[in-house]
């Protein structure tokens, strides 16, 4: 029995709903890997599980974290271990889905923490970025570790700023580090499995998404965000939707720029997703044939379970 089963890939492939079918059938749970799925009243926005399908199967990481919070890669792996090590010994696999690959490499190789903080480095590299050199540090960043660049929006200052940190402290990219972790630690005996769409179709499928987010209740959502003093921190966890809708919401862009806005920023997320996936040489991938509105998950699911018993 494989102590993890993982379905990965991009944004709007699908994955939750496979995710449910192949927990369903295996009488487990599901651990959310999605660190934007974390946060409450963010449900719409960040394409969480409905309450139809949390009823279904029981999920974990899902919408436990106010706004103002953080978790890291490491904090997750941290509270997910326990979880998976009890549907173990109860002779159950955990199925991880999500398309946060840090966070779910975190959970299934370990993950290099790091030296700590230098208030220096970071107030230095902060104040740049509040001069108008974002660019500039995420070329530095290009420069120093292009690997982990490929996986980090242009904007994440967050990452970026740590990433440029651990470097200056250690003199090594943060991703060497993280791959001497994964070398070092004992990695969970994990099955993963990534979603695979033709290009066209996948983006079809992220923006009639982002169309179902709008009909559903975005913007109101971003209001009620708004009412209860969580502005700022929508714009601190830099979430695909919220800051575009927010924007829309001082008077901007339009709702249609807005939207258009959002799919097109969707897009690159899945395509740097891809980028971050398709290095990990263990998954399998399942090519996914069907068009946007014939898909349908429990075949695919059906299929993983036959590989697994293969």
């Amino acid at each position: 029995m494989h102590q993890i089963i993982a379905i990965v890939g991009p944004t709007a492939s699908g994955k939750t709903d496979v995710a449910i079918e192949l927990a369903a059938a295996l009488h487990t749970e599901i651990l959310s890997a999605d660190s934007m799925q974390f946060y409450r009243g963010m449900e719409i926005g960040t394409g969480q599980p409905t309450p139809a399908q949390l009823a279904r199967v029981k999920h974990h990481f899902i919408g436990h974290l106010s706004p103002e919070a953080f978790m890291s890669a490491a904090e997750f792996s941290e509270a997910a271990r326990p979880v998976v090590a009890r549907l173990n010994a109860a002779g159950k696999p955990a199925v991880v889905c999500g398309g946060s690959g840090l966070y779910i490499r975190a959970l299934i190789d370990g993950l290099f923490e790091g030296p700590g903080r230098s208030c220096d480095i970071r107030q230095r590299l902060h104040a740049q970025a509040d001069a108008g050199e974002m660019h500039a540090l995420y070329a530095q960043l290009q420069t120093i570790d292009p690997a982990y660049a490929a996986t980090v929006y242009p904007t994440d200052l967050r990452r970026i700023v740590r990433a440029l940190e651990v470097h200056e402290l250690t003199g090594k990219p943060l991703s060497a580090h993280h791959a001497e972790q994964q070398a070092e630690a004992e990695p969970f005996d994990t099955a993963q499995f990534g979603l695979d769409w033709p290009r066209e179709i996948l983006y079809e499928r992220v923006n009639r998404r982002v169309e179902a987010m709008f009909a559903t209740g975005l913007v109101e959502e971003v209001k009620t965000l708004q009412k209860s003093g969580n502005e700022t921190h929508m714009e601190r966890l830099k979430s695909l939707g919220y800051r575009e809708v927010l924007a829309h919401l001082r008077g901007q862009a339009t709702l249609p720029e807005t939207i258009s806005a959002i799919q097109m920023n969707h897009r690159r997320y899945a395509k740097r997703q891809l980028t971050w996936f398709r290095r990990d040489t263990r998954i399998h991938w399942i090519r996914m044939d069907a068009s946007a509105a014939e898909f349908q998950a429990k075949p695919i699911a059906e299929r993983i379970g036959q590989t697994l018993c293969a």
